[in-house]
């Protein structure tokens, strides 16, 4: 290439470059499909592939056409079938490589899509090694076959299957998603979810099936057990389907869809939910209800179906359609008060928790006005916070916010040193945190760090203040590392567990050793990797680190950089919470000492 006098690379109109559609993919695919990812987390691109092709067949159910969808996981091969209309055997190719092609943009025939706008099934060619896609239509047939999103191979005929539909097979690129393995659970869930959503829908998994009978209700079942305080309230309309109940936990829970698509930040449409419940509430009762007493302890799931769904980022996690705010309130609105009209004692219990959640909040304001003045100085300088330039909500960057959570000085210089600091935070703890396992509210406000914590995080009243996208406690990888970080979660989980629904909670995974000689240097997340790293380097220096602040600023900006490696927090059910707090953070029962004593690593 020429070079200008600079010796820098000349540019000139061979510079220019035009890429195909499905390059672009391949070339950009952080744009399509978010983190590549290796299976270990469920918004790991494997799972974003799997969901687009899915995805379709759940649309074709939606129209009315199918009533099951087979999906099988085999090592890395991965295949749909569904028994909707089949794609127009002439039109199949293009429809699996041609950007921008596709039904969805007709509303006729899609009215209520999910899909990448024409892109989804194309970026699952682009990125598999192997591709096929068959489909089925009154006795015939078309199967094509792609590589990395070039075709190889296209055949028709007559069909010996005797059900329209269509059938899509593909393994992830090796050379795009390098090392990665499917974990069932995400799979799981997700198939839940589109069961919830669509009852009649019949989804079969490596032979397990799942299905609903009741829809919304029975996902709120699942989640909250026989917790709820009153038994579970319904709505279902063909553009709005809602469940709520409440629970004692602290907070509120919320599972909200988009058609089809689970809005783990929420949106337009969960606010308006919000405030419809308040409406109706009220509107019933005839009073006045604070919205913090009302929603105070709700566990809800709402779905909304619409024509043309406007996200507010590619991976689809909040809607940001402002229209349908009013329809939206006055739908749950009257959905509430049918319900309650129609469930008296349900209305009773209803009523009694909501002033059982005034009377704390009463007792709560009496604890927060002695925390008044503290809060004010907090609000200029938090002493355990550095904070970063950007925050969640910043078009731009908001979605890369996010704040460490670190114990001692010592771990905190080094990501001082090394952290950007237009999008990451830092906030220190001065030791191990209160154990708040079984306490009520109140708790935070006497103790002055986790007080100053959730100042920081803006999470006092909900989470519509939240400042970070991402939460991460960065803690040793040893014993007081790990107390901490239990401490941590059972503070996040005892009272705001919507953050940690939600997706907001982390852990940092940090190297354990470092692999080096003259030559190279590697860093090992584990024992496993140490052994490879030692037998791949000829006289190799290994180096343990015992802990974050062993780490110097320049080595521990590449663990905090582009290549960060994170653990989300996820739960399975939040009706296992409770139960799993109480054994490993509540009273040091026979059964605990027995599980530690048969757990011990010697």
């Amino acid at each position: 290439m020429a070079k200008d006098k600079s010796g820098a690379p000349q540019y000139t109109e061979d510079s220019i470059k035009t890429l195909s559609s499905l390059e672009h993919i391949r070339l950009r695919t952080g744009m399509y499909i978010g983190r590549i990812g290796d299976g270990s987390n469920p918004d790991d691109g494997v799972y974003v592939l799997l969901k687009e092709i899915i995805d379709n067949a759940v649309d074709e159910f939606i129209m009315g056409n199918g009533k099951k969808i087979d999906i099988k996981i085999d090592n890395n091969l991965i295949s749909v079938r569904d028994y909707g209309r089949g794609i127009p055997l002439g039109k199949v190719i293009e429809c699996v490589s041609v950007i921008n092609t596709g039904a969805k943009y007709n509303d006729e025939v899609f009215q209520f899509s999910v899909g990448l706008n024409g892109v989804g099934t194309k970026a699952v060619n682009a990125l598999a090694s192997h591709f096929k896609v068959i489909s089925y239509r009154d006795g015939d047939f078309f199967e094509a076959v792609f590589s990395r999103g070039k075709q190889v191979s296209h055949k028709k005929g007559k069909a010996a299957s005797a059900h329209d539909g269509t059938y899509v097979e593909f393994e992830p690129d090796p050379e795009i998603f390098t090392e990665f393995s499917v974990n069932p659970e995400y799979v799981e869930q997700r198939l839940r979810n589109y069961a919830y959503l669509n009852q009649g829908l019949r989804l079969i998994f490596n032979g397990q099936t799942f299905e609903s009978k009741n829809g919304l209700p029975d996902l709120l079942t699942a989640e909250v057990g026989e917790s709820a305080v009153y038994p579970i309230g319904h709505y279902r309309t063909k553009l709005l389907e809602f469940a709520f109940t409440h629970t004692a936990n602290y907070g509120e829970t919320y599972f909200s869809f988009v058609n089809g698509q689970y809005t783990s930040d929420g949106g337009t449409h969960l606010s308006a939910f919000r405030e419809g419940i308040l409406k109706g509430i009220n509107e019933f009762f005839k009073s006045d209800f604070n919205g913090l007493d009302v929603r105070e302890g709700v566990s809800a799931a709402i779905a909304v179906k619409l024509k043309s769904p406007v996200f507010e980022s590619q991976t689809k996690n909040k809607l940001g359609n402002t229209e349908i705010k009013s329809w939206v309130v006055g739908e749950v609105k009257s959905g509430v008060v049918d319900f309650l009209h129609k469930n008296v004692e349900s209305s009773r219990l209803l009523q009694t928790k909501i002033l059982a959640n005034e009377r704390l909040r009463k007792e709560l304001n009496a604890v927060k006005k002695d925390a008044k003045e503290a809060a004010k100085r907090i609000e200029i300088h938090n002493p355990n916070l550095k904070d970063c330039k950007f925050h969640l909500g910043d078009p731009k960057h908001g979605e890369e916010t996010m704040i460490f959570l670190t114990e001692g000085l010592s771990a905190a210089g080094s990501i001082v040193s090394s952290r950007d600091v237009l999008r990451q935070a830092i906030f220190t703890l001065r030791g191990k945190p209160q154990n708040c396992y079984g306490r009520n509210r109140t708790a935070v406000y006497e103790n002055e760090e986790l007080y100053n914590l959730m100042m920081a995080l803006r999470i006092e009243e909900d989470l519509e203040n939240l400042r970070y996208n991402k939460i991460i406690i960065a803690t040793d990888a040893d014993v007081d590392g790990f107390h901490i970080r239990n401490l941590l979660m059972t503070f996040f989980l005892n009272y705001f567990e919507e953050l940690v629904i939600a997706g907001h909670v982390y852990i940092l995974e940090t190297p354990l050793f470092r692999v080096r000689n003259k030559k190279e240097t590697r860093y090992c997340y584990s024992e496993k990797e140490r052994t490879r790293a030692e037998n791949d380097l000829s006289d190799p220096e290994i180096t343990r680190f015992k802990g974050l602040g062993e780490i110097s600023p320049a080595e521990f900006k590449q663990f905090i950089g582009e290549n960060i490696r994170l653990i989300k927090v996820d739960v399975k059910s939040i009706k296992g919470v409770p139960q799993t707090l109480d054994f490993y953070m509540g009273k040091n029962t026979p059964e605990r000492r027995t599980f530690i004593m048969e757990n011990l690593v010697a």
